[in-house]
């Protein structure tokens, strides 16, 4: 059964241009099929054809080019309110959901030419809340690292600690790092090459600790229990196949909570914060080489790391020259 059983076909030649000319991840094309058919959803209920009761049962599968061409960009402010309203979207939401529209409406428009008009070309995007990025004190990173390389019960400790130890040492994202294999490591282990958004390829350097650890692991990798595994793989599960994403985001969750540190609700996606994070505060890297290491397209990405602690802020306010009571 194909997961996009139910979708129209101009949605589906959609998906495959994204995937396959684009070399968009296969988690962002699901993200963007499902807002479009929400998207979709809601026009239907709007012309008469489906309840809000049953929304999530209104069939899309019926949706051509015609009643495509019929949609405004007043349709498409209406479903962005609706959303909002309706839905309790966040501004990040909405903002996605848009975002998979203009996708949808510039391929049809530009790329395949079936429609002569955009209705979403100029809907300017919602401005999200800009929440500054939530990380792992130097502490409960050590912490963390501490409880999975002393747990003498777990027979994956010292691949959950390269893991851990990558993440939070070069700020990679969890597509990278299940993504890595054994070729793509440099015969010094100076550094490591990763497939990063959009596919494009880029080069991640390790440090001393990482390259100490990795030349331990790689060891392990490489010894008799591995011997007639057919993967090329840097990290395996169980069953000696690549380790997926969602083994990955669960064994992180599970050495979070092990730590007592469950309650902050970190993630993967959080390791990488502390990485980026504790580089600018503490290395002082500069914003620019961050960016790099990150593999961020837009310095503006990186710039959110760039907010000041709470501690520094502290401190300069101490250091006010009307600070009078400082002098007494």
């Amino acid at each position: 059964m194909n997961k996009y059983d139910g979708y129209p076909m101009i949605l589906r030649d959609f998906a495959s241009y994204k995937k396959v000319i684009q070399g968009r991840s296969t988690k962002t094309i699901d993200e963007y099929m499902l807002d479009l058919r929400t998207f979709f959803r809601y026009l239907k209920l709007e012309r008469g054809t489906g309840s809000i009761e049953k929304f999530s049962e209104i069939d899309i599968s019926d949706v051509k080019i015609d009643f495509i061409k019929e949609i405004t960009t007043s349709d498409i402010y209406d479903f962005l309110m609706f959303t909002d309203a309706e839905r309790s979207n966040s501004s990040a939401a909405v903002a996605r959901k848009l975002s998979a529209i203009k996708g949808l409406f510039k391929y049809l428009t530009v790329t395949m030419h079936m429609l002569e008009d955009n209705p979403a070309i100029h809907i300017e995007t919602p401005k999200a809340k800009k929440a500054l990025p939530k990380h792992l004190s130097i502490d409960e990173a050590t912490d963390l690292l501490s409880t999975v390389k002393n747990n003498k019960e777990n027979p994956n400790a010292l691949r959950d600690y390269t893991i851990l130890t990558l993440f939070l040492n070069c700020g990679m994202r969890l597509s990278e790092l299940v993504g890595i294999d054994m070729s793509k490591i440099s015969s010094d282990l100076s550094y490591l090459t990763v497939v990063g958004k959009g596919n494009k390829e880029r080069v991640i350097y390790l440090n001393d600790t990482c390259r100490e650890l990795l030349s331990e692991y790689l060891a392990y990798r490489k010894g008799p229990k591995f011997e007639y595994v057919d993967d090329k793989a840097l990290f395996l599960s169980r069953l000696n196949k690549r380790i997926s994403r969602n083994t990955v985001q669960w064994l992180v969750k599970k050495h979070l909570d092990e730590t007592g540190l469950s309650a902050k609700n970190y993630s993967t996606h959080k390791l990488r914060h502390t990485a980026a994070t504790l580089m600018y505060q503490t290395g002082k890297v500069d914003v620019r080489i961050l960016k790099e290491i990150l593999g961020h397209e837009q310095l503006n990405t990186t710039q959110i790391y760039t907010h000041v602690a709470s501690s520094d802020i502290e401190k300069a306010m101490q250091e006010n020259p009307l600070n009078i009571k400082k002098k007494d």
